[in-house]
C-alpha cells in the first residue's frame, strides 16, 4: 500500500500519510475526483487556498503494462468552475508509483510571491527556491532541471501562463527527451499550480525498489496478450504509429465533421495541407521522428518530432486537436505556422485546444485577420511577455469572446469545444454537453462508433443510440483513466471481447485481487457520480448540460443541427 504525500505550499512543509480507507484501491482519476469531492469546498475560489491540486498515478502505474504511464491531475477548475481531471503521458506517473506515492497533494497557498521547486526522491522531499527559473518557459525550465538532477528525472512545470494564473494554463511534463511536449492541458490546472507558487516538481526514482507484483507469471501472460492486442489493431498498431493522431484530419474532414472557421462548416478546403499525411511527409523530409512513445512502455507510439524547413527541431507531440484548433478553426493552412503555435503553447504552458479556439474567437472579433498565421503567432507571443493581449487570449475562449463582444463562442461549461462538430458527430456532442469536465472529447469518444466504425456503428447525424453510446463510453473512459491507461487503448478494447477482461487480469495479478469486469464498470460509474456530485454542489444544473444556441444553426455539408433537448440529455446524468 502506498502513501499520500501532502505538501503545504504556504508553510513549505510536507508529510506522508497512510492511504485512508475511503481512498483505498483507487488510482488516477478515481482518486483525484474522490479526493476533490471529499476535501475541496465546491464553492471555493479555484485560485484560493482551499483548492487542492492532486497528482495520482493510475492503478497499473509502475508496472510493465503496455501504455500504463498516464498521470491524472485533479482540482477545481478555474476555467469551468467545476471538478477537473486532466491526464498526460510523460515520466512522472511511473516514478511516483515506484516511490510508493499513491498521490501527491498540493495544499493551501503562499502569501508571498516566492516560487518553489519540489524535489522528490527515495531519500525524501525538498522544497527549494525556484530562483531564476521564474519567468521562464517550460523548455528552459526542463533543460535546467535535467542538467541539475539528471536526464531521466520526471518533471512537471508551468510556464508564463501558469505564473499569470491564466484560465487556459496547462501543466507540462517532460517527455523522454526532456521536452515539454506532454501536457495536462484542459481546465486551467496550470493556474492552480501557479496560484500555489510551485514552478516545477522533480521526481527521481533512482534507487527505488521495483514494484511488488503479487502474481508475476499471471501478469506477464496478461500483459503479453494485452500488447499483442494493441499492436494488431489497425488503429493502435498501424494508423496512429504511422501518422500520429493527425491521421484523423482527412478522415473527419471527409465525414463533414471537421469544424471550420469557428464551426461554420464541416469541411476545410485546405485540409490536405494540414493532414497527417502531409505532416509525416514533412517530418521524413526534414529529418524528424514520425513515431515516438509519450512515456516508457508506450507501444502505440503516436507522438512525433516535427522540424522546421531548415531541419531544426520545432515542436513535439504535434497532435490532431492542435492542428485543428490552430488550423481549420482559424483557417490557417500553413503547417509550419501551426507547429510554431504549438511550440509556443508548450513553452508558455497553455492548452492548445482552448488557446486555438480563443485565437479563432479573436479573428471572429476582428482582433487579427482570419487565416493569418503570422498574426496569430505574434498575438500568442504576447502571453510570454505578460502583455494585456496575452492575458485575454490566455484566459480562453469565453474570456476572449467577452472582451471582444463576440456571441459565437463554442463552449460547454466555459470550456472550448475540441475538433469534432456535435451536429455531425452527435455521440461526441452528447459527451460535450453532459460530461462533468466541460466540452471534452476524451471523456467519451463517440467518434469511435460514429465515424471510425470501432465498437459498432451508430449514425453520427441522427439521435438514435447516441445518448447510450456516450453514456457507455463515459463510464468506460473513467475506468481507463483510473487505471492510468492511454485513452487510445479503447480502440482495441472496443473491438475485442477479451479487451476489458485482460485489463482486469493485469490488475488482479499486480495486486492479488479477484475483480471482475463488472467491478471495473462499477468503478467508472462511481467516478462519474462523484464528479457530478461536486458540480452539483458548485451550482451546476441540467441547464449546464446543454450546448450553446449557435449549434441550432444548420451545419453544412450535411445540413445537420443539434436537436437533443435538455430533458433527453438528462438521461446520462445518473447511473
Amino acid at each position: 500500500m502506498g502513501k499520500l504525500l501532502r505538501i503545504n505550499t504556504k508553510e513549505k512543509t510536507f508529510g506522508f500519510q497512510d492511504v485512508p480507507k475511503a481512498y483505498a484501491g483507487l488510482g488516477g482519476r478515481a482518486l483525484t475526483s474522490k479526493m476533490i469531492l471529499d476535501e475541496v469546498p465546491a464553492n471555493c475560489h479555484a485560485l484560493g487556498k482551499s483548492n487542492k491540486l492532486i497528482f495520482a498515478p493510475g492503478i497499473l502505474a509502475g508496472s510493465p503494462a503496455g501504455n500504463s504511464g498516464r498521470l491524472s491531475a485533479g482540482a477545481k477548475s478555474p476555467l469551468t468552475g467545476g471538478i477537473k481531471e486532466s491526464n498526460a503521458g510523460g515520466l512522472v506517473s511511473q516514478k511516483l508509483a515506484k516511490l510508493g506515492i499513491t498521490a501527491l497533494v498540493l495544499e493551501d497557498k503562499p502569501q508571498n510571491d516566492e516560487y518553489s521547486i519540489i524535489v522528490i526522491n527515495k531519500d525524501g522531499v525538498k522544497l527549494i527556491p525556484a530562483g531564476d527559473l521564474v519567468g521562464k518557459g517550460n523548455y528552459a525550465v526542463m533543460e535546467s532541471l535535467w542538467k541539475t538532477y539528471g536526464k531521466s528525472v520526471g518533471v512537471l512545470s508551468i510556464g508564463q501562463a501558469g505564473e499569470q494564473c491564466l484560465k487556459g494554463a496547462s501543466i507540462n511534463q517532460a517527455d523522454m527527451s526532456g521536452r515539454p511536449g506532454r501536457a495536462h492541458g484542459r481546465g486551467g490546472l496550470g493556474a492552480v499550480m501557479g496560484a500555489k507558487k510551485i514552478k516545477a516538481i522533480v521526481v527521481d526514482d533512482k534507487g527505488a525498489p521495483r514494484l511488488e507484483m503479487k502474481n508475476p507469471d499471471a501478469f506477464k501472460a496478461a500483459n503479453k496478450k494485452w500488447v499483442d492486442m494493441l499492436l494488431k489493431h489497425p488503429v493502435t498498431g498501424q494508423g496512429l504509429p504511422a501518422l500520429g493522431t493527425a491521421v484523423l484530419v482527412n478522415v473527419i474532414n471527409e465525414a463533414g465533421a471537421f469544424p471550420t472557421k469557428n464551426f461554420r462548416t464541416g469541411r476545410f478546403e485546405h485540409a490536405q495541407d494540414i493532414s497527417g499525411e502531409k505532416m509525416a511527409e514533412l517530418i521524413q523530409k526534414r529529418g524528424g521522428i514520425t513515431t515516438e512513445g509519450c512515456h516508457p512502455g508506450c507501444v502505440i507510439k503516436c507522438s512525433n518530432v516535427y522540424h522546421d524547413k531548415n531541419g531544426k527541431y520545432l515542436t513535439s507531440g504535434f497532435e490532431y486537436e492542435t492542428i485543428w484548433a490552430f488550423g481549420a478553426h482559424t483557417t490557417i493552412k500553413n503547417l509550419d505556422d501551426i507547429a510554431m503555435l504549438d511550440r509556443l503553447c508548450d513553452d508558455f504552458g497553455l492548452d492548445t485546444i482552448e488557446t486555438g479556439v480563443a485565437i479563432g474567437i479573436a479573428m471572429e472579433g476582428g482582433m487579427i485577420p482570419w487565416g493569418d498565421g503570422k498574426a496569430a503567432i505574434k498575438l500568442l507571443s504576447k502571453v510570454g511577455k505578460y502583455a494585456p493581449e496575452g492575458k485575454i487570449i490566455g484566459n480562453g475562449a469565453v474570456f476572449t469572446g467577452d472582451a471582444l463582444g463576440v456571441d459565437r463562442i463554442p463552449v460547454c461549461k466555459n470550456q472550448a469545444f475540441p475538433a469534432y462538430d456535435p451536429r455531425s458527430c452527435k455521440g461526441v456532442g452528447v459527451t460535450y454537453a453532459t460530461t462533468p469536465m466541460g466540452a471534452d472529447h476524451t471523456a467519451g469518444y463517440g467518434v469511435t462508433a460514429n465515424i471510425l466504425g470501432v465498437g459498432g456503428t451508430i449514425d453520427p447525424q441522427k439521435k438514435t443510440g447516441n445518448i447510450e453510446l456516450s453514456q457507455g463510453l463515459q463510464i468506460a473512459t473513467a475506468a481507463i483513466d483510473a487505471a492510468g491507461l492511454c485513452l487510445f487503448v479503447a480502440f482495441a478494447v472496443l473491438d475485442n471481447a477479451d479487451g476489458l477482461p485482460t485489463i482486469v487480469n493485469m490488475i488482479n495479478a499486480q495486486y492479488g485481487l479477484s475483480l471482475t469486469p463488472d467491478d471495473v464498470m462499477t468503478l467508472g460509474k462511481s467516478i462519474l457520480n462523484n464528479e457530478k456530485e461536486f458540480n452539483k454542489k458548485a451550482g451546476f444544473t441540467e441547464i449546464d448540460d446543454q450546448l450553446p444556441e449557435m449549434f441550432l444553426e444548420s451545419f453544412p455539408p450535411h445540413n445537420t443541427t443539434w436537436d437533443f433537448s435538455t430533458k433527453e440529455l438528462s438521461k446520462t446524468l445518473s447511473f
